[in-house]
């Protein structure tokens, strides 16, 4: 595994030329990822370097140890930091997904329990909107449609990070919440206090960065537009502001009524289908190569039930990762940290059980 880093220095030198020039920062698309791999490899190279020095350190040691005991004493010591050292780097060396540093459009929707799904939908939002917060990351609700009772039938909204560093990026964290999160608790709507079970759907896309990087011909849209409509239907709008486009080639629809411009909706909209345009893609880049990593942790079957809410119980479980915690009250407030570290965990696990195979 550690043969490999000489071509990373090697790359590393190079991209530190390019990030020199002028011409590069000129084109916002190549400089936002160009910085990212220098991020990736910035790290690489301090924990090489680390390493590098903890072993010439321990072998100083190690010679004079029988002359010194200062040096004996400090063998044990530079063993122990060299390990950890040489596993630091080891855990840098697992390939990323190369979409981690991308920012993500989060889309929750209402599933089986009818207007109770609906509410655990606003639950959702909020604590994702407070886990961003958390991180210092920028939210934006691109669409959505209410219910009745204030819940959410279906809502969208659009998550970024300012970091370079792909290991902070938005994808790297969220891209573990797509799946079936399944809630036990009394409905509002429940006379008789008994606890129901309902499921909320979220689906995670990473975000096109510009919209140049994925080329979409104008013939391949269909665009439709209509009325906005509210809470049980009824028309919220005096003019056909509402958009629809279906992206023909792929079949992929999707609508936006959030905003009172057409035109402002439109833009929303092309913003979602790029997202999902670029997911259709690699799906089927993983799908066409037989030896592609197969992650139990995200997967893309997306009807998956990944975690459960026990609001009685104030239990939490992920059911891919086994983790398990009797704090739902704060990771519902957006305390998300320690259930997205078992899967980013888990995952990388995966990853370099499979460059090691047994």
């Amino acid at each position: 595994m550690f043969d490999s880093v000489d071509a990373l220095i090697a790359e590393y030198a190079e991209l530190q030329v390019k990030l020199g020039d002028p011409a590069v920062h000129a084109d916002a698309g190549l400089s936002k990822k160009l910085n990212r791999r220098f991020a990736v490899l910035s790290k690489i190279i301090a924990a090489h370097e680390r390493m590098v020095a903890l072993t010439d350190d321990l072998a100083a040691a190690q010679e004079m140890a029988s002359e010194d005991e200062a040096f004996a004493a400090e063998v044990p010591g530079l063993q122990a930091s060299l390990a950890e050292a040489t596993e630091s780097l080891r855990s840098l060396l697992i390939p990323r997904d190369p979409d981690d540093g991308r920012d993500v459009i989060m889309e929750i929707k209402g599933g089986e329990g009818g207007e109770e799904s609906a509410l655990f939908a606003a639950d959702l939002l909020r604590m994702y909107l407070h886990y961003a917060e958390s991180r210092g990351w920028k939210t934006e609700v691109i669409d959505k449609t209410e219910s009745d009772m204030g819940g959410f039938k279906n809502v969208q909204v659009a998550i970024k990070s300012s970091a370079t560093d792909p290991a902070e990026g938005v994808w790297a964290s969220l891209k573990y919440e797509g799946g079936v999160h399944r809630v036990q608790r009394v409905p509002v709507t429940e006379s008789q206090g008994r606890i129901h079970t309902s499921t909320t759907g979220v689906l995670v896309f990473p975000e096109v960065d510009e919209p140049e990087e994925l080329d979409i011909s104008p013939n391949d849209l269909k665009i439709d537009v209509f009325r906005s409509s509210g809470p049980g239907g009824q028309s919220v709008n005096t003019t056909d502001s509402a958009v629809r486009i279906t992206h023909l080639p792929t079949g992929i629809v999707v609508s936006m009524q959030n905003e009172k411009s057409q035109i402002q909706n439109r833009e929303a909209a092309m913003r979602v289908l790029r997202a999902r345009i670029l997911a259709r893609q690699q799906e089927e880049i993983e799908a066409a190569q037989s030896d592609a990593r197969k992650s139990q942790i995200r997967g893309m079957d997306r009807s998956e039930r990944i975690r459960t809410y026990n609001f009685p119980e104030n239990r939490i479980a992920d059911h891919r990762t086994g983790f398990k915690s009797y704090n739902l009250d704060q990771v519902i407030n957006g305390s998300l940290d320690a259930v997205i570290k078992s899967c980013v965990e888990a995952d990388e696990a995966e990853r370099l059980a499979a460059l090691n195979p047994s």
